[in-house]
């Protein structure tokens, strides 16, 4: 990497974490060292970039206006080295990507078995976990992407919708409704609801949802633990809410009776997110493609959201 490649990076980084510290620990530097290559810069431009003070590295608006830049020059970097290393290399490396349960459940083992056959020579390690801690490891580098529930954003992270997903309604094969028909929330009488707890982003979702249509819970039960939330909907008379995605069960090895929600419908958004800072590896984005394939054929099996 040339120096002036490095003052970027070092800037973005210093931008990114608003502070010198971070920075420094982000891109395996030494504070004074970052200090050093933002001076650089400074004087370079003969403009102030950050406001340095016990709160931070604040950025001045000359900061934000080369941050924008900086952004496109890294991702136009990596693109160009990308094009160039297929000839010689072709599909092949390591990829680290973030999935929450709702992904793994179906979604995850059709994708892995196409892209190992296909990309014999690649690494894939893949992280569960729920979208606070899969988003932070997107904006440290440490996932090449995430699929995670639709939010506003955060600095330093690039997004697209992925794929939207109907909410459905999750009981045993002992519940009295009929397998795979749509079901009106509000007619159902003594709803247990299992549902995840408030520092999960669904939550919030199902919780208004239910408040603005009037829907009545006689009793809810928090559990983050997606397989013991299953467990105990299929051994009870409970019931959950979860994305369509995550139950496309085929019909012959079904474990439980599942309704699309509707009247009105109730839909989740999930989207892929990665650092802006990068570009995706030829690996990663042959199996963001396959996964995207797969995702949408699975999700096909319930209406549209």
């Amino acid at each position: 990497m040339t120096d002036s490649l490095r003052d970027i990076k070092l800037f973005v980084a210093v931008y990114e974490e608003r502070s010198f510290t971070a920075a420094a620990t982000r891109e395996n530097a030494t504070q004074s060292g970052v200090s050093q290559h933002i001076r650089k810069l400074e004087d370079s431009f003969r403009v102030k970039l950050f406001i340095r003070g016990t709160g931070g590295a604040v950025p001045t608006p000359a900061a934000d206006c080369y941050y924008n830049h900086c952004i496109d020059v890294l991702r136009a970097h990596g693109a160009a080295g990308r094009a160039v290393r297929v000839f010689g290399l072709g599909i092949e490396g390591a990829i680290k990507v973030g999935l929450m349960p709702t992904m793994t459940r179906c979604v995850l083992a059709p994708t892995l078995t196409r892209f190992i056959k296909e990309h014999p020579n690649s690494a894939v390690r893949i992280v569960e976990g729920y979208s606070a801690g899969l988003t932070q490891q997107v904006q440290t580098g440490d996932l090449d992407f995430a699929i995670v529930p639709a939010f506003p954003g955060a600095m330093g992270l690039r997004s697209r919708l992925f794929l939207r997903t109907p909410e459905v309604l999750v009981s045993s094969l002992k519940s009295p409704l009929t397998h795979a028909k749509p079901v009106r929330l509000r007619t159902l009488n003594s709803i247990n609801l299992v549902v995840p707890s408030k520092a999960n982003t669904r939550r919030n979702l199902i919780e208004t949802y239910l408040s603005s249509n009037g829907i009545k819970i006689n009793r809810h039960l928090e559990l983050d633990a997606m397989l013991g939330s299953l467990d105990f909907v299929a051994q009870s008379d409970w019931l959950c809410i979860l994305p369509g995605i995550m139950m496309a069960e085929s019909n012959k090895n079904r474990s439980f009776t599942v309704n699309p929600i509707v009247e009105p419908r109730f839909g989740l958004d999930l989207i892929q997110i990665e650092p802006s800072r990068q570009v995706l590896s030829v690996a990663a984005s042959a199996f963001l493609e396959i996964l995207e394939q797969e995702a949408s054929r699975l999700n096909k099996r319930w209406p549209p959201a």
